[in-house]
């Protein structure tokens, strides 16, 4: 009896074995399927993000053409005046001097509502470096211009509250 129970183990043990070892290959098939998906969806995403960063830079550049396109286009009619003031220019040198101040008043109002405006720096003003440029050193006339703006050369723009240009001043010493 003893050797009719061992030889019914001894013929379990084969017929289990070979299930397990289909198992474990299902289990590594499964798991070979599972990194080949993981493999192209990210591939995929890698693609999709790429598409996604040329296609902001392609859309950053078309914004930049347009806006400069945008306010070209809001200075054709000052160009457009200028034109005019050419082909009717006279002796009169009063209404020539109109037309040129009416030019430049549209002029400024157009730069005005594209967000520009003139930096106010006056004589006497304490030099700052975040809003002046230095053009020179001078003795100051009176004392009380010491470290101060003696004069200004060229006025300091804004665009948008963000410094364009630099007001370029003489500063006294």
């Amino acid at each position: 009896m003893q050797e009719e129970k061992t030889t019914a183990q001894d013929e379990a043990t084969p017929e289990t074995a070979p299930e397990e070892q289909g198992t474990e290959a299902n289990a590594e098939q499964a798991q070979s399927e599972e990194s080949t998906d993981w493999q192209d969806k990210y591939l995929r995403l890698y693609a999709e993000f790429d598409n996604f960063r040329k296609r902001t830079m392609r859309e950053r550049g078309e914004l930049i053409r347009n806006a400069g396109m945008d306010v070209m286009e809001k200075m054709l009619p000052i160009l457009d005046d200028f034109d005019r003031a050419a082909q009717h220019a006279s002796d009169d040198l009063a209404a020539v001097l109109e037309g040129q101040g009416l030019i430049h008043t549209k002029f400024k109002q157009v730069l005005e509502a594209q967000g520009l405006t003139k930096m106010e720096v006056n004589q006497g003003d304490a030099f700052d470096v975040e809003l002046h440029e230095a053009i020179t050193n001078i003795p100051a006339p009176t004392p009380d211009l010491a470290g101060k703006v003696v004069d200004v050369v060229e006025p300091g723009y804004k665009l948008n509250d963000k410094i364009m240009r630099y007001a370029k001043v003489v500063v006294g010493q």
